[in-house]
């Protein structure tokens, strides 16, 4: 008899943060066995017929998925508050799955990143050469209207990433903004991260309390981030991802601790054991109406299809570049030749032998 237990978990939790943050909170069904399905009925005697009825169950949703797959995850501050305000991609990471799905590669893209941004009739962007943190708001604009349109302007993202890197389909993604993620931290009683060098609020206070803005910066004492390993709560993970001033690489630095929040939410939350329906539905529901998952199929299909791909399965990927400008004046990054060519073997499924040349993006921290 087909045992009617059923057990959950947390398949993927991954959160970035600068300004906002992404996140995939999604469960799966478990056979009591952990295996991904539940127990197959007894097959009929040999002398029995082989009726419909008594077919093999059919496969899980997502069981067809093989791999491999590109996720993207837009962190957005959509600042709701402000009225015509138009969202913005301030943290873009994706996360590669080689065929199998046992083995990934997370990487992230400059918010500023310099790259052409294609002609979008919904909005009635003509398209143009602009920083790719703004093909969000590109894409969002409603002609005629001042409400903008979050899925439109992920749509305008996802092809503007699918043109400059040559990848050709991006087949999920979601969008968290900024409200929930400090209650997903929080919920998942914090997280642990090994901070690879002091870095200083300019947001916050020691207490968590915003630091008081002055024109066009901040004043008062500041929240500091020790090197070491960490327990951050929830306002303290946002706080120390967001952060790029004072560190020596800018917001390349502040990528590598967006890579390191999103191993460090993963690690908790496959971790801690979210084995009842209603601790599991309790961290979904923190993250109330700012989860928006984005794809044609469902996002248990994809939870079924990397039920198998654990933290230390995901290789963390380090992409440099450079600022360029015209006359004098900033008009965004670059990437640089080492950088460029991992996104060729992203696209040509080469990234093992392309890494094997390349150790040094291999993030080691």
């Amino acid at each position: 008899m087909r045992s009617n237990k059923i057990t959950w978990a947390v398949v993927t939790g991954v959160v970035v943060a600068a300004l906002a943050g992404v996140g995939v909170a999604i469960a799966v069904n478990r056979g009591p066995d952990g295996s991904g399905v539940s127990p197959a009925l007894p097959g009929p005697a040999a002398s029995a017929p082989v009726t419909e009825a008594a077919a093999s169950p059919s496969p899980s949703p997502g069981a067809d998925l093989t791999g491999p797959l590109d996720l993207l995850l837009a962190g957005v501050d959509t600042r709701i508050t402000e009225p015509g305000w138009e969202p913005h991609s301030d943290a873009i990471m994706l996360l590669h799955v080689e065929p199998g799905l046992r083995s990934a590669y997370l990487y992230s893209l400059p918010r500023d990143l310099r790259v052409r941004i294609p002609a979008y009739r919904k909005s009635g962007f003509p398209g143009g050469r602009h920083k790719l943190t703004e093909a969000m708001a590109y894409g969002s604009r409603l002609p005629g209207k001042k409400t903008k349109n979050i899925q439109n302007g992920y749509e305008l993202l996802t092809r503007t990433i699918s043109d400059y890197t040559g990848i050709r389909t991006i087949q999920a993604g979601a969008i968290l903004n900024f409200g929930g993620l400090d209650q997903l931290v929080d919920e998942l009683g914090g997280i642990e991260i090994t901070v690879d060098r002091k870095v200083r609020s300019r947001h916050r206070q020691p207490d968590g309390k915003l630091r008081e803005l002055s024109g066009h910066d901040f004043t008062g004492p500041q929240a500091v981030y020790p090197p070491g390993r960490q327990h951050m709560v929830g306002w303290q993970a946002i706080d120390y991802a967001r952060q790029r001033y004072g560190l020596p690489n800018g917001d390349y630095d502040r990528q590598l601790h967006q890579r390191q929040m999103v191993k460090a939410i993963l690690d908790k939350a496959l971790g801690e054991g979210l084995t009842d329906p209603a601790r599991l539905q309790s961290v979904i529901t923190a993250l109330g109406q700012s989860l928006v998952t984005i794809g044609g199929r469902q996002p248990a299909d994809y939870a079924y299809a990397l039920r198998d791909l654990t933290p230390a399965d995901i290789v963390s990927v380090r992409l440099d570049g450079s600022g360029v400008g015209s006359g004098g004046g900033y008009l965004g990054e670059q990437l640089n030749a080492e950088a460029r060519g991992f996104l060729t073997s992203v696209a040509s499924g080469k990234i093992a032998a392309y890494l094997k040349a390349h150790p040094e993006l291999v993030d080691r921290k």
